[in-house]
C-alpha cells in the first residue's frame, strides 16, 4: 500500500516461481482511491502503466558502474519489460466524493513490495535487493 499525491494504492501480485529461480508476474490486483474520479479510462491507463515501469525496475533495472562510468546507455543494455512479460493488471476504483487526488506516479512504489511479498508466500524466501534476479529467489 501507498500514499501519495493523497491518491492511496494498494497492491497484490500473482506470480509464478520456475525451478531455476526465475519469476514469472502473472497477475497484478491493485485498488486505487483518488477521489472523484472524472475519468476512469484515464485512472486504469496511468496505473497499467505504472505497472509496466515499476517491473521494468524490479526486474530488470539493475545500473552498474565500471571505473566511476555507467555501463548501461540505451535500450540495448538496460531493457524494460517486454509485452510478453506484462502481467495482466486489474485497476479496482474506490468511489469517492473527495476531491480529484493525482494518479501518476502512486502506482509505481506498491509493485516490487507486492512482487516480492507473493515470492515470499510462493517459495518462503525473502528477496532483499532489486532488480530480482533467480539467485536470490533460488537461494
Amino acid at each position: 500500500m501507498h500514499e501519495s499525491f493523497n491518491t492511496y494504492v494498494a497492491q497484490v501480485a500473482e506470480v509464478t516461481v520456475k525451478p531455476d529461480g526465475s519469476v514469472k508476474v502473472d497477475r497484478i490486483v491493485c485498488a486505487v482511491d483518488c477521489g472523484i474520479v472524472v475519468n476512469p479510462d484515464n485512472v486504469r491507463s496511468q496505473v497499467e502503466g505504472s505497472v509496466g515501469f515499476a517491473l521494468s525496475a524490479a526486474l530488470h533495472g539493475a545500473i552498474t558502474l565500471k571505473d566511476g562510468v555507467v555501463e548501461q546507455s540505451n535500450f540495448h543494455d538496460y531493457a524494460p519489460i517486454r509485452i510478453n512479460e506484462m502481467p495482466k493488471v486489474e485497476v479496482h476504483i474506490v468511489p469517492s466524493a473527495e476531491k480529484p487526488t493525482g494518479i501518476g506516479e502512486p502506482g509505481v512504489p506498491p509493485v516490487a513490495p507486492a512482487v516480492v511479498n507473493a515470492i515470499a508466500a510462493a517459495t518462503g524466501k525473502r528477496v532483499r535487493r532489486l532488480p530480482i534476479s533467480a539467485e536470490q529467489v533460488k537461494a
